[in-house]
């Protein structure tokens, strides 16, 4: 009556909210999705959710699947992994370059649990931002790179990680605090503050400010992403980040943000690997760890991807 995939699809709903985000990370269509779920409720004899509540709210048939799954699921992909370092392919070597700045609140507990599920495998990883990872990728020098840039090389593969919510990071009393959201127009007089990489590898100018012709005011490059909210804080300028970064600070009413455009600025980050290397075992496991985890831990991320 109940097998691993529902436990997935239920733990998945879970983590999702709502049936339309759920479907798009498990690939399947909405209708799909809802016919599965009610399938399971009739062999089951009771409901497990209750329907147009955002988010899912279980009921407790549900909530006991749920710990279920909790239980077993982890256990079920140990044996998985156990399984194929039995079958061979258990050793090798992942070296990885990431061209993201604030992808460490999700890369590093992927990196630690992965190394705990794969001692064998030797894990090292680089800052992408003061050489091309991505040609360095292709002739083998580094196994995979963490980008939101795809570019056509041959023998590249880009697997998307997640799509996300770029959104522009402004003092609590900035004036751009009375806007719903941010036009273009509206950075013109204003110092807006980067990351130290090219113009060229950053969303708010490729994206959002060059095809309206905008320049702003000024640029001033900050390396941490602390630093970049401290300098919005005191009115030093303003600054364009991933809405999982903004996220804390928000929170803790340090800044406030706005997104950018009327239908907001999207990018999605990419896993980019030979393609030689999309079979090993312990490359997709580290692509499955590094999805589940952020999905788990960053707010706004989805499975769709933009582009």
């Amino acid at each position: 009556m109940l097998e691993l995939r529902h436990l997935r699809t239920l733990l998945t709903l879970r983590e999702a909210g709502s049936l339309v985000e759920a479907s798009e990370r498990l690939h399947l269509t909405q209708s799909a999705l809802s016919h599965q779920l009610k399938d399971l409720e009739q062999r089951l004899g009771t409901s497990l959710f209750v329907r147009k509540t955002k988010p899912i709210r279980f009921t407790t048939a549900g909530l006991r699947l749920l710990r279920l799954g909790d239980n077993v699921l982890p256990q079920v992909r140990q044996a998985e992994r156990d399984l194929q370092r039995l079958s061979g392919g258990q050793a090798g070597r992942l070296h990885m370059a990431i061209e993201c700045h604030s992808c460490f609140q999700w890369l590093m507990p992927t990196i630690d649990q992965f190394r705990n599920a794969w001692p064998e495998v030797e894990v090292d990883f680089a800052s992408g931002f003061f050489f091309a990872p991505l040609p360095a990728l292709a002739r083998g020098e580094l196994d995979l790179v963490v980008t939101s840039d795809p570019q056509d090389i041959p023998g590249l593969s880009y697997v998307p990680l997640f799509t996300y919510e770029a959104m522009l990071a402004i003092g609590n009393q900035h004036r751009l605090t009375e806007r719903n959201h941010i036009e273009p127009q509206d950075l013109a007089g204003e110092t807006l503050i980067c990351y130290p990489v090219e113009r060229n590898r950053l969303d708010i100018f490729t994206q959002f400010l060059e095809p309206a012709g905008v320049e702003p005011a000024d640029v001033r490059n900050a390396e941490l992403t602390i630093m970049m909210m401290q300098l919005v804080a005191s009115g030093r300028g303003v600054c364009c980040l991933p809405s999982w970064a903004i996220t804390e600070y928000l929170q803790r009413g340090y800044v406030s943000a706005r997104p950018l455009g009327r239908d907001g600025l999207f990018g999605t980050l990419y896993a980019a690997v030979r393609e030689d290397m999309l079979d090993m075992s312990y490359l997709q496991d580290f692509l499955l760890t590094a999805k589940d985890i952020s999905f788990a831990t960053l707010e706004g991320v989805t499975a769709k991807t933009v582009g």
